[in-house]
């Protein structure tokens, strides 16, 4: 029997990481991870690209496509529409179609595509940050792209198993298949804000197709 989600991590990470998602086979144990550059003072330096994903061919075949940091490896998240799998698959009006992971590049974490039905990126992006618990400093602003008008989010979630918040992001861009939502997690604050050159690396090279 083929299972669309895996764990990700042990229980802690699993938790704080958020989705548990794609790929076939059973529980597979986390790689070991050497932990990616830590925040500091300076901006991090920006992602280089390695491949563009969303077109045919690749791993994922999307409505956009964009640059993919090197080293992190997207894979199609397998049979998001199942209902068995709602609550990993789905979140307010969006389901989850791609997950890129960078634990080859040093980090717990991933960047993740999902799709919502046609209309504004911005309703699109509110109903997904709704459907997330214990949100707060959520702020939205709008901005371009190769795709057209983008609307970006920043907030932070408060995880009670681990009793602390962590920042996460998402920009959204409406397309004539649907809207989709490119978001970035990370185990917590730290790796997430170590990761934001590959989410600002998506979202500069973002294109309609």
């Amino acid at each position: 029997m083929r299972h669309p989600i895996r764990t990700l991590a042990p229980v802690t990470a699993a938790l704080a990481a958020g989705l548990l998602l794609a790929g076939c086979g059973g529980v597979e144990p986390l790689p070991e991870v050497t932990q990616g550059a830590r925040p500091t003072t300076e901006t991090p330096a920006a992602a280089t690209s390695a491949l563009t994903l969303g077109g045919p061919g690749t791993a994922c075949v999307l409505p956009v496509s964009f640059g993919v940091a090197e080293k992190w490896t997207p894979k199609a998240v397998e049979d998001p529409e199942n209902p068995e799998f709602a609550a990993l698959t789905r979140q307010g009006p969006a389901t989850v179609r791609c997950e890129v992971d960078a634990k080859p590049a040093g980090h717990v974490g991933f960047l993740r595509v999902w799709t919502a039905g046609k209309g504004p990126a911005r309703t699109a992006l509110e109903g997904f940050v709704k459907a997330e618990q214990n949100t707060s400093a959520v702020t939205y602003k709008e901005s371009g792209s190769g795709a057209g008008p983008v609307t970006e989010v920043t907030y932070t979630v408060f995880n009670k198993v681990m009793e602390e918040s962590k920042e996460e992001r998402a920009f959204a861009v409406s397309t004539p298949k649907g809207t989709v939502i490119v978001h970035l997690g990370g185990l917590d604050t730290a790796e997430h804000r170590a990761m934001i050159p590959a989410y600002e690396l998506a979202r500069s090279t973002l294109k309609a197709l």
